[in-house]
This record gives C-alpha cells, sequence and structure tokens, in this order.
C-alpha cells in the first residue's frame, strides 16, 4: 500500500502562484509515475501532469509552460509548481501514483487539496 498526503493548496488571485506537495510513504519501491489531477465543482476529474521513474514529464495542454511538476527522491516527494494561475484553475487538486510507468495509470489516490483561484 501507498499512503500519499497533499499540502499546499489555498487561496490566490489571478496571475498569482501556488506550490503543491505529495508525500508517499508506504510500499514506495512499487511505485513508477506519480501525477496530479483535479476537480473542479460539477466536472470530471482530470489529469493535469505526470512523472515517472526516469524523470520524464508531460502535462495538459491547459496547463503547460504554467504548471512545472518534480521530484524529490530523498523526500519521496512530488511537487506541482503553478504560476501565472487562472480562476479555471480552481479546483480540488489530488496526487496519484501507479505502479504502471505511465503518465496516465493511478493505482493510489490522495486526499485532496483545494486551489481557489479569484479574478
Amino acid at each position: 500500500q501507498v499512503q500519499l498526503v497533499e499540502s499546499g493548496g489555498g487561496m490566490v488571485q489571478a496571475g498569482g502562484s501556488l506550490r503543491l506537495s505529495c508525500a508517499a510513504s508506504g510500499s514506495i519501491r512499487s511505485i513508477n509515475a506519480m501525477g496530479w489531477y483535479r476537480q473542479a465543482p460539477g466536472k470530471q476529474r482530470e489529469w493535469v501532469a505526470g512523472i515517472t521513474k526516469d524523470f520524464n514529464t508531460n502535462y495538459a495542454s491547459s496547463v503547460k509552460g504554467r504548471f512545472t511538476i518534480s521530484r524529490d527522491i530523498a523526500k519521496n516527494t512530488v511537487y506541482l509548481q503553478m504560476s501565472s494561475l487562472k480562476p479555471e484553475d480552481t479546483a480540488v487538486y489530488y496526487c496519484s501514483a501507479a505502479s504502471l510507468p505511465s503518465f496516465y495509470s493511478t493505482d493510489y489516490w490522495g486526499q485532496g487539496t483545494q486551489v481557489t483561484v479569484s479574478s
């Protein structure tokens, strides 16, 4: 089992920045990819960004150039640096982890952290 705990959400004005963190614990050796998803009110959960064990990264077109995903292996933590935030980025952000080395595969979820961007 893998446990994921997100932190760093909050409220920010449009154009601002936030950094989300996701700390992994448990059977972390089984993790080959981690990522971030988000779910806005009334909408389906959508994939935002992913990073593999080999540090390959990929982003949704809606956040490419504004968001950066990274990993700190020593801390078993994945980050999502979000810049130039827009009101449409408002959502609950979820961290994910997968045993497959795929950007889009998910075996574990965190509890979510709220990000609110005001105009």
